[in-house]
């Protein structure tokens, strides 16, 4: 019988299955495959797109190349996350005792088994199909590798959440670059300038996301999970996240000009910041749990809808019409 970690959150039947529905288990609770992998799937293939688009190519890259680009893409989000449950391994066994490590149905060096295994896949996958990506996988590896360590500055991070989020959601922009080198490193040719407005936007993204996430009611606060509304107070973060989603918007604006999408992804970017703002102004209003949840979901559908618009969409109507 296996042993694991035990507190009052433990669930015996689920600690002592199987590795594989452990892991099943896990991924629900803070991976879940098939939410992440829709939208890790459109942002790789809006990255590739704008690329192309930018570059005034024709067509898509191969779906081999693409295929590529999205194990690699998702299986390094899997890797943030690996590293998240290392580097927050203390405060969670104290103050978040129901998540899968410290209620024991996962353990950390399962975890490091599960990461040894996925990064192995990653370079033999691309070493493989394409040796050209590896450059940049690394700089990605090794950047993550420093956010695990909390750029050995942990302590003084905890201190300064604005350098804390800002610091890590550079990750966020370096995938990007892998994803829209499947088209321009692979084709031998420099990037094109208007990708600097994407991976914008894509950094912004990861803001809108995170806050987006840390807005609750003074019922869902809890001690030692730091939040905007325990922060700020329940205003002011409103404010603040919609003040994030307007730069966003400002930003994706700009590569829609840059890429020269036209006057259709304006009104789309616009009907989309319109639509999402609503859940944060009824929260505002009337602060209630699912009111706090509209706000997260809000941010991951302004995710999904901008890349839409700015890469996946346009591409498609080439692939279709042209």
């Amino acid at each position: 019988m296996r042993n694991y970690t035990q507190n009052e959150f433990s669930i015996a039947e689920q600690n002592q299955a199987s590795v594989w529905k452990r892991f099943y288990i896990y991924q629900k609770e803070r991976f879940p495959i098939l939410g992440h992998g829709l939208l890790v799937a459109t942002f790789s293939f809006s990255a590739i797109a704008y690329s192309r688009i930018c570059r005034g190519e024709t067509g898509f890259v191969s779906w081999n190349t693409y295929l590529i680009g999205i194990f690699t893409t998702i299986t390094l989000f899997l890797l943030v996350r690996i590293f998240d449950e290392f580097k927050d391994a203390k405060d969670d066994a104290k103050y978040r005792k129901e998540l899968p490590v410290p209620r024991g149905l996962v353990s950390l060096s399962e975890l490091k088994t599960l990461l040894i295994i996925v990064a192995a896949l990653q370079i033999i996958v691309n070493l493989y199909f394409s040796p050209k990506m590896l450059m940049i996988y690394f700089l990605v590896i090794a950047y993550l590798s420093l956010m695990g360590k909390e750029f050995f500055v942990a302590d003084w991070l905890k201190k300064h959440q604005f350098w804390y989020v800002t610091s890590h959601m550079f990750i966020i922009p370096l995938v990007d670059i892998y994803a829209s080198g499947l088209d321009w490193l692979l084709e031998g040719v420099s990037a094109p300038f208007g990708l600097v407005f994407f991976f914008c936007v894509s950094y912004m993204n990861g803001i809108v996301l995170e806050v987006g996430r840390k807005i609750r009611t003074p019922q869902m606060e809890s001690e030692g999970v730091l939040t905007y509304t325990s922060m700020l107070g329940i205003p002011k973060a409103i404010a603040l996240w919609i003040g994030i989603l307007f730069v966003t918007l400002c930003l994706s604006l700009s590569a829609s000009y840059y890429a020269e999408l036209g006057n259709l992804a304006y009104i789309l970017l616009f009907f989309v910041f319109g639509i999402c703002i609503v859940p944060a102004l009824l929260f505002a209003l009337k602060k209630t749990k699912n009111m706090a949840k509209g706000v997260e979901i809000a941010s991951a559908f302004w995710t999904i809808c901008m890349y839409l618009v700015l890469g996946a969409a346009p591409m498609i109507q080439k692939l279709i019409f042209n």
